[in-house]
Order: structure tokens, then sequence, then C-alpha cells
């Protein structure tokens, strides 16, 4: 009985002193993986650090050429064409004839005035002479006065409208394609044919509303046309008045400098806009912007961590976009490992891309 009793006592102490050590080596070897899993934890990147750089802001924007006058020619009044003088492409001084409407039943009418007026004339003259001997009253005096004064107004209305059908070149310029034929019947409404003056042509084109101050009168502007190398200049004349509402845009008008044949009212305008440069500009490369479903966020290294800000943006190159707000010089933007990082996470910056 005590041999068995001492068998049971060594081996009770051998069972007890395996469980130790296999506790013994469990807790070594936890702690072996938390250390490697602290280590993993701590993610390697690029880094990119925050510098002040002078840049050159250009912008590129579409324009309009247009005529420096331009019109559609409208008869004033209805009535019939008899002659017709539009010669389609051609140039017309101011005040030139390009058409004529029927006035035959207008100048009857003036000269049946004109005999009226002559009679009422007479009779003005012979209640002149009454009134002096009192053989009239001024009452009927300045009845016979008054007649002639109407049918004087009369014959100036009937003028007027034999003026207007008569229809003139407005102001020098190139006649466009004529939309009628002599003898056709015309209103108010119908265009004869249209007319543009091409000597001086203007520039019109829209910028945001954040360049706005830079649009002072007198500037000059660059811009080439399509299915063309050439570039040409263009001085700005105005802007309008306000910024427009619903695109954020100001409206510029400008006049065409150097001008040739090869500028044609109505044709697009690519006009090449330069700022001075801003030497204090913060760029950093685009692969760092994080697109958000509100605004754009950068990762920044502080304090061995993740810390994710808020940035709004601005021009953009090739490869680096200026950044407004959020940054400022001396922060450290991480390039690589932006699907891998998390807010407050252990990071270690491995490189910086810029340092030299």
């Amino acid at each position: 009985m005590k041999f068995k009793a001492l068998t049971f006592k060594l081996f009770l102490t051998a069972f007890v002193c395996i469980i130790l050590l296999s506790c013994g080596n469990s807790s070594k070897q936890d702690a072996t993986r938390s250390a490697a899993g602290a280590r993993q934890m701590t993610l390697k990147v690029d880094a990119f650090v925050v510098k002040p750089t002078s840049i050159s802001e250009r912008i590129d924007v579409p324009g309009t050429l247009i005529a420096n006058e331009a019109t559609d020619i409208h008869p004033e009044i209805s009535g019939r064409i008899v002659q017709l003088n539009v010669d389609e492409g051609k140039f017309v001084t101011q005040g030139a004839l390009l058409a004529k409407i029927y006035d035959g039943d207008l100048q009857a009418q003036l000269k049946k005035l004109q005999v009226q007026l002559d009679i009422a004339k007479t009779n003005e003259q012979r209640s002149a002479q009454l009134l002096k001997i009192q053989g009239i009253s001024k009452t009927d005096y300045d009845a016979s006065l008054l007649n002639v004064i109407n049918i004087q107004s009369d014959i100036n209305i009937t003028r007027a409208n034999i003026s207007k059908t008569e229809i003139r070149a407005p102001f020098n310029g190139k006649l466009g394609l004529k939309n009628i034929s002599p003898g056709a019947y015309v209103t108010p409404a119908i265009i004869l044919a249209s007319i543009q003056q091409i000597n001086v042509l203007k520039l019109d084109f829209s910028i945001p509303e954040k360049y706005s101050s830079d649009m002072k009168t007198g500037r000059e502007v660059s811009f080439t046309t399509e299915g063309s190398d050439k570039t040409y200049t263009a001085k700005i004349i105005a802007t309008e008045s306000s910024v427009t509402l619903d695109t954020r845009t100001l409206n510029v008008r400008s006049v065409v400098q150097n001008k040739d044949a090869s500028l044609v009212p109505g044709s697009f305008a690519k006009v090449m806009l330069r700022f001075e440069p801003d030497p204090n500009a913060l760029m950093i490369p685009s692969q760092a912007i994080i697109p958000q479903a509100r605004g754009k966020k950068v990762v920044i290294f502080q304090d061995s961590v993740a810390k994710f800000v808020d940035v709004t943006t601005g021009i953009r190159d090739s490869a680096r976009v200026q950044i407004l707000t959020g940054l400022k010089p001396g922060d450290t933007v991480i390039l690589t490992g932006l699907m891998s990082v998390k807010p407050e996470g252990k990071i270690q910056v491995g490189r910086i891309v810029n340092e030299k």
C-alpha cells in the first residue's frame, strides 16, 4: 500500500510539472504573437512634406467672336416691294437704299394735303386782314389758323410714312443673304436681310467669379480659333455689371486687336488667361487626395498616427493639385497605403518623396 501511495504521489507531481511547463510555453508564445501583431499594426508609408511653391495660374475658357454691330433689317410698315437693292455678301455704306415699298397712295395723299394747305393759308391771310378791321371775331381767325396747323401736321405725318417705305442701311457693313424677292408683300415681322459691321470684331467670354477682379479694362487676352494655330489678342473693353446667378460667371467683352480675314463673326474661340504667380501656393501630389461624398480629405502624419483632414482644392497640373484650405507648410501628407490606413492608426514614414 505504501508503494502504491508513493507511486501515485510521483505521478501527480510529474503531471503538475508538465501542466506548469505547458502554461509557461503558451504564455511565451502569446507574448511573441502579441509583439509580432503590434509590429504588423504599424503601417509603413511614403509621405510628402508640404512646402510653399510659386505657381503661375492659367485657365482656358470658351468664347465667341461677334461683329462690332449686327442687326436684322425689317421694314417699318407693310407693303409691296417695288425695288430691292440687297446685294448678298456686299459691303454697303450707312444710308444706302436697300429696298423700296410701294408709296403711290401716300404720294397722292401728300399732294392732296399740299393743295389743302395752300387754300388754308390763303383763308388764314384773308382772316388776318378782316381781323385788323374787326370784320371777323378773334375766334373765327383762330379757327382758320388752326386749320393751317392741322394740315401741316398731316403733311408731316404723310412724309414720315413715305420715308418709312425706304429701307436704308443703318450703318456701314456687310450684307448677308436676302430672304425676299422684288414684288413680295412684307410686314414689319419679316426679315429682309442681315447686316454686320465686321471691320471690327468683338470677343465675348465668361469667367468664374473668383477671377472677376482680374478682368480690368485694357487688359489683353490671347485666343485661338478652330482650324488655326495662330494666336490672336484682344483687349478688354467692358464687363457685365454683375455675376450671372445660375452659373456664377462674369461676362466679359473685348475687342480683337490683330483681325484678319480668317476671323468670322459667330466663330468659336478658345480664350487663354494667365494670372500673376502665387509665390506661397501649397501643391501636393494628386494621389494624396481622397474623394468623399462631400468634399475631399488627405491623411497627414502627426504624432506617429494618421490624421484625416478636410481640404479644399484649387488648380491642378499633370501631377499636382493646389490646396487652398486644410493644410499648412510643414505638414507631412501620406501618399501610399491610403486604402489601409485607419484614423488614429499607427503609421511609420519610410520615405519622404520630396526630401533632398
